[in-house]
């Protein structure tokens, strides 16, 4: 496969085998540009639908996106073989660059690594880096391509653009190259009057081109536009250099390339040396150098505070940067360890920090005061003037570092701390910066420096995993890497296998006194001790995130509030992240090492009892939640009787606003309730396991998550049979027949729905026992026996009655009206259907509302009417997009192109079931694929394209033979005889296959 080659910077062009493709009208290109934009990322359909519609979209909209991609799909695979750079993944498709290459994104890449370069002091090369970087752009990023969010992206980049341009020019003037800039920056000022850099850059390198004049000429030009269009003074960079012109400073002048600082005399040289096998932190480096080109020497003080959990690098990112600018700073770097956080030392004193600075800053001891403050107003007095870098390591508060900071613009303050230092917001120009774990590339490299390249490239799969065990923890990581060091005989993998064991893990990393622990320890000893309870008693949960009703529960006590302050309060001592997503609460998480450490405190801390009644209050909670989300989203009053389990009440107006959408909330809550489902079945809480694998089954099965309801109802059963808990053994027994169903598994389904069955019926369950006869009568149905359907169903729809559940009454109703309409009764099956939907509508019964929608629109066709059946399928589009149901979408879209070509309108069926062809494929339903492929075979036939009918139907068929639907399986049979007898089987003589009615009539008899 040959490579393509993306550019957006200029008009958008695609280029392969040095020929531009073409891509299209406007509609496309703009799908294009919003997929180039998030190379690798999904990008949502309705991202796409705005950006193509930015003034509304029409009803067709997504069926036209689908268009649209389906197109770029033919361009890409015609014209170099990229069957795969276009893929679907919900909500949306992504566009995989693979090896291609992409304009923005090189162009980034290389601006990324001039800065880097110039911030390591090599000029030259930086400057080569900025220019190959340029280069790539031919003209305004994404001309021709319209839209808000095009647009929006355009300026976007036009922005870095500028960016990259003025820290080109000012590389270049220090290189001596102003005269060859006179020009360019003449026109980027008069192109951009308002930006004050390259007003800046002008003035410099008219001043030591010899024109004075002209360079205050440009400063007054820029100073009265600031003030008549915009009602402000220059900043401070252009009035700094305004008064240095004025003064004929000697800063001025002409330094050399590439200089080298000369080792000061008398001034202080603290910093620490710097690593030798530090790596990453890319963007937090960058963002230290523009604080410094954009505050030093102003007014209020540049102040920088790194902040994080203990390991996670904070040190080393501070001196790793301190070193490389120390050279910017020619009165000195001081630099402290504060023991804001030391197991054995209290923290230092303001009053001795002080001391040792004025000492190393050349005040004689005798000179020093002994008060705080007056000896805080000299260390201020000293450093006036001065560029002085100040590194205040490990602090414990503001309180102990506010003697410690200096008055004037023209000092950098750097402070590393576990706490984010919110009282430095105000008096401070602060940049916080909180460091998180390394990504995945910067772990293995710094693996790679400890331990060796050669030996952490050997097995790349080990590497990863590796990174991952340690939680990409700096700390951990230079523990592992020592580890493999010391010991050349060990394989990555075999590290990897020790620190597998959860429980041996911390030990592996915390040799001796140090390590990850004790870092951990010394944060968790500073909690207060609700925070301290809260924290040990989350790491005997499992999931990946929570919510902060969550704290509660496992507190005890009645209000969120007070648990999200707690939650809130380890989020700054970064024992907890917030968990970014959508969802109605905020969710947080923990790291794994952090977890392990909360479950050794409360091992140790917590007795078994304590720990028994915490971890089933939590259970509890997500029970009655999952439980209402059930009722709310299925509609009706049934209750559930789900054994012995004890309830945990949250507040009423709580549990409404969590489940003011109950599908979300269980979406946002999906993979800790199968956690939890899995903690549970482990520790015998049966009752929770099955319980929660039933309420969650509303997701599992709209959101087509088959692998979280197996797993869940088969961990759930089998805690069921361990206690000897029948309801919930038949329950579960029940779930997994109905999932079987759901994939088509009709034997399958039987296997699990007979025993169930009996089981509800020795437990006297009228509800379980409808839900049970249901499904057996769809597994009926399927089968053929509509005789049985019909009595499986009756005897259903009798004991849903018994049970007073509306939803299931009206799901029942909707499999009897299928059943007649199938057995011929057409007028009975459409009474049937509008009885469901009133049924649905009365139980508040959105999903069944809407799949009896689906059977009425089916009904309708069968009645002769396809307009009514496209207008029925559309509207069960609208709904199932609403609560993203990606198996009903898959089936509206079918009804829809079928009723369009019953209509006689073949070309509009085809794009619409090469839709929902594609919905089949992502949710795995062989029938609804099969389904789709009779329906373009028969829409294919009608345009007169008979080999690929065929070959449709061909395929069509051999799917309902494998999965014994013997009903499509005839109807297959007689379209085919007919195709291959060329003749409608009601007429005497050879006829083509054009008609909808000759379809219909096969289709149906």
């Amino acid at each position: 496969m040959s490579q393509v080659a993306f550019r957006l910077l200029g008009p958008l062009e695609v280029r392969a085998h040095g020929k531009a493709l073409k891509l299209g009208g406007p509609r496309q290109r703009t799908v294009l540009t919003m997929l180039l934009l998030a190379p690798n990322r999904v990008v949502s359909v309705d991202s796409l639908i705005e950006a193509v519609w930015p003034q509304g979209p029409p009803t067709t909209a997504r069926n036209q996106i689908a268009i649209c991609v389906a197109g770029l799909r033919k361009v890409f695979k015609e014209a170099v073989g990229a069957a795969d750079l276009i893929v679907t993944s919900h909500p949306g498709y992504i566009l995989n660059s693979l090896e291609h290459g992409i304009d923005v994104v090189d162009f980034e890449e290389r601006v990324a690594q001039a800065q880097d370069a110039a911030r390591g002091g090599r000029t030259t090369e930086a400057c080569d880096l900025f220019a190959q970087a340029l280069s790539l752009w031919r003209g305004r990023a994404l001309d021709g391509v319209t839209g808000d969010r095009i647009e929006e992206e355009a300026a976007r980049l036009e922005e870095v653009r500028l960016d990259a341009y003025e820290q080109h020019a000012g590389l270049q003037i220090r290189l001596g190259r102003h005269h060859a800039l006179l020009s360019e920056l003449s026109t980027l000022v008069k192109e951009h009057p308002l930006r004050e850099q390259s007003r800046a850059h002008l003035m410099l390198v008219h001043y030591r081109s010899g024109r004075r004049a002209k360079a205050l000429a440009v400063f007054r030009e820029g100073r009265d536009l600031l003030v008549e269009e915009l009602g402000i003074e220059p900043g401070p960079v252009l009035r700094g250099l305004h008064d240095l012109v004025l003064q004929d400073s000697p800063e001025l002048t002409q330094p050399p390339a590439d200089p080298v600082s000369a080792p000061a005399t008398n001034v202080p040289a603290q910093l620490p040396v710097d690593s030798a096998s530090f790596t990453g932190r890319a963007g937090e480096l960058r963002a230290l150098d523009r604080m410094l080109d954009e505050r030093l020497g102003q007014s209020p003080l540049p102040v920088a505070a790194i902040s994080g959990v203990g390991g996670v690098g904070k040190t080393a990112l501070a001196i790793h940067w301190a070193n490389q600018v120390a050279g910017r700073f020619p009165d000195g770097q001081l630099f402290t360890d504060l023991r804001g956080y030391d197991e054995k030392d209290a923290p230092a004193p303001p009053a001795a920090v002080l001391d040792r600075f004025l000492r190393a800053l050349g005040v004689p001891g005798a000179q020093i005061p002994a008060d705080l403050g007056d000896r805080a107003a000299l260390y201020r007095s000293v450093l006036g003037g001065k560029r002085v870098l100040i590194v205040l390591d490990n602090a414990r508060s503001f309180q102990q570092i506010r003697p410690l900071l200096p008055g004037s613009g023209r000092c950098c303050v750097l402070i590393t701390g576990r706490d984010v230092m919110d009282d430095l917001i105000g008096d401070y120009a602060v940049l916080q910066i909180g460091l998180t774990v390394l990504a995945p590339n910067e772990a293995a490299a710094l693996l790679a420096e400890v331990a060796g390249e050669a030996r952490i490239g050997a097995d790349p799969a080990a590497t990863a995993r590796l990174g991952t065990l340690c939680d990409r923890l700096p700390l951990a990581l230079r523990i592992a890497g020592a580890r493999l060091a010391a010991k050349p005989h060990w394989s990555v993998r075999s590290l990897v296998s020790r620190l597998e064991n959860q429980r041996r893990r911390l030990d592996e990393l915390s040799l001796g006194e140090g390590g990850v622990r004790a870092g951990f320890r010394l944060s968790y000893r500073d909690l207060l001790p609700a925070a301290q309870r809260l924290y040990r008693r989350l790491g005997l949960l499992t999931v990946p995130d929570f919510a902060a009703w969550v704290g509660a529960a496992l507190l005890d006590i009645p209000d969120p509030v007070e648990a999200e302050n707690l939650l809130e309060r380890l989020v700054d001592a970064h024992l907890l992240e917030v968990a970014w997503g959508s969802g109605p609460a905020t969710r947080y998480r923990f790291q794994d090492l952090l977890r392990l450490f909360a479950w050794e405190c409360a091992q140790a801390e917590e007795s078994e009892e304590e720990r028994a009644a915490t971890t089933e209050r939590a259970y509890s909670g997500w029970l009655m939640l999952a439980d209402a989300a059930r009722q709310r989203a299925y509609g009706g009053s049934h209750s559930v009787a789900y054994g012995p389990v004890r309830r945990f009440p949250l507040p009423e107006e709580l549990v409404d606003e969590l489940l003011e959408d109950p599908m979300a909330w269980l979406e946002s809550e999906r993979t800790a309730i199968a956690d939890v489902i899995h903690q549970a079945a482990e520790s015998n809480h049966a009752a929770y396991a099955w319980g929660l694998t039933f309420n969650g089954t509303v997701l599992f099965e709209a959101h087509n998550y088959l692998e979280d309801w197996h797993s869940c109802a088969t961990s759930a059963l089998a805690a069921a049979r361990r206690v000897g808990d029948r309801l919930g053994e038949a329950t579960m027994l029940r779930s997994l027949g109905t999932l079987a169903i759901y994939q088509r598994k009709y034997r399958e389904a039987q296997s699990s729905l007979l025993p169930a069955l009996q089981l509800f019926e020795e437990c006297g369950e009228v509800h379980g026992r409808a839900v049970v006869l249901r499904n057996l009568a769809l597994c009926s149905r399927f089968a053929g026996d509509l005789e049985a359907a019909r009595r499986e169903a009756g005897q259903s729809l009798e004991d849903f009655r018994k049970a007073e559940d509306l939803a299931g009454e009206s799901h029942v109703l909707g499999l009897l009206a299928q059943i007649e309409l199938e057995l011929g009764n057409v007028p009975g099956g459409i009474s049937l259907c509008r009885e469901a939907m009133a049924k649905s509508h009365e139980a508040g019964s959105m999903r069944g509302e809407t799949q009896n929608t689906y059977r009425l629109a089916e009904a309708l066709m069968r009645q002769g009417d396809p307009a009514a059946a496209q207008q029925a399928c559309v509207e069960v589009l609208a709904l199932t997009r609403e609560v993203g149901d990606r198996l009903g979408q898959g089936h509206a879209l079918r009804g829809i192109g079928e009723a369009c070509w019953r209509q006689g309108d073949p070309e509009a069926a085809v794009p619409v079931l090469q839709q929902a062809l594609e919905v089949a494929e992502e949710v795995a339903d062989r029938f609804l694929r099969a389904r789709i492929q009779a329906d373009l075979g028969c829409a294919r036939l009608m345009s007169g394209a008979r080999p690929t009918a065929v070959g449709l139907l061909r395929s069509a068929l051999a799917a309902f033979e494998e999965l014994e639907a013997q009903t499509w399986r005839r109807r297959m049979v007689r379209i085919l005889d007919a195709v291959d007898a060329d003749r409608d089987p009601n007429a005497s003589g050879p006829r083509p296959m054009t008609s909808p009615g000759d379809l219909v009539a096969l289709m149906e008899s």
